[in-house]
């Protein structure tokens, strides 16, 4: 695994080396190519790289910076059960720059959002390359943490699994969501298939030597439309949250899932901080918060939001 790892970086760097002597704003941006960079991990900039990972500069704002370990750590520390972490999701570097200076704790990418705004559907529809640039950007232009919707890693195998993730930390994000449903198929990963997953990312976090956040996500509510029989896939949500702390996973979400008394259950016998989306139907952020859970994501709801008022906008300025 870590030849992979290794080969990720190399890539990443020669990548980048070759974009700094095309691309003057770039240049601009990371002022020397990523060997140079290393050299200068003691600034924060970068890790060593024996560690397995050259990470981004830090953001380009005010005041004191912290580093890609000091975000990581600050980001974990903000996942309360009973004090949740809000994440209202965005899918650019101009909207987290928004909702940071409006005195968000974090920004989190929403996966529907990301390919919705640059014309892909979901589903890992939207090139990775691409994502991992919107990444960076994000990542450069705020100083609070980043976690990336992750999908189902864009990977089946823990090996290149684990070699996407090396990538993702090198665009800057300290945390991701990675989703347990076969992405392009039927149904969800088996719980030790998915359990071997996990163990691969948090190996390959473990390489880069960065306390990264892995929010294990299960399907089973939101491939359940009925919201009524969602009692029935309780006991499974529960065996695989914690087989997934097993596994390495930092924290446990169930999409779809609004039922107040089974959120609660969950949050009790979790051995990992719960996060639930919000959802219409779906308690309030203070009832989440009495039930236990420790972060409440919007998913696409603001993506909507803010597409349908540019819509409104755009009518009332052409006079319809």
């Amino acid at each position: 695994m870590a030849e992979v790892l290794g080969k990720s970086i190399r890539d990443f760097e020669t990548c980048n080396t070759a974009r700094l002597r095309r691309d003057p704003a770039f240049a601009k941006l990371y002022g020397r190519p990523p060997s140079a960079l290393r050299r200068r991990s003691r600034s924060g900039e970068t890790a060593d790289p024996r560690r397995g990972i050259a990470l981004m500069p830090r953001a380009q704002t005010g005041g004191a910076k912290m580093s890609q370990a000091e975000k990581a750590r600050a980001f974990a520390d903000l996942h309360r059960p009973g004090d949740p972490l809000l994440l209202y999701n965005i899918w650019d570097a101009g909207g987290a720059k928004a909702i940071a200076e409006a005195g968000a704790k974090a920004v989190a990418t929403g996966s529907w959002s990301v390919a919705a705004a640059q014309g892909y559907p979901d589903g890992q529809a939207i090139p990775l390359d691409l994502v991992l640039t919107i990444v960076a950007r994000i990542a450069a232009t705020v100083d609070v943490p980043v976690t990336l919707d992750f999908e189902g890693g864009y990977a089946e195998a823990p090996e290149d699994l684990a070699a996407n993730l090396a990538r993702v930390i090198a665009a800057g994000a300290v945390g991701i969501n990675f989703e347990d449903q076969v992405v392009g198929g039927a149904g969800l990963h088996p719980v030790a298939a998915q359990g071997e997953r996990i163990a691969a990312l948090r190996a390959a976090a473990e390489t880069a030597g960065l306390p990264f956040f892995l929010n294990a996500r299960t399907d089973l509510f939101l491939k359940e439309k009925d919201r009524g029989r969602h009692g029935g896939l309780a006991a499974g949500a529960i065996e695989r949250a914690a087989a997934y702390a097993e596994a390495g996973a930092s924290g446990f979400f169930v999409p779809g899932l609004v039922d107040p008394d089974l959120i609660g259950a969950i949050c009790e016998a979790a051995s990992l901080p719960v996060n639930v989306m919000m959802l219409d139907g779906a308690p309030s952020t203070e009832a989440l918060a009495s039930l236990g859970v420790a972060r409440i994501s919007h998913g696409p709801g603001p993506y909507f939001t803010a597409m349908k008022g540019l819509a409104a906008r755009f009518r009332k300025a052409a006079g319809g």
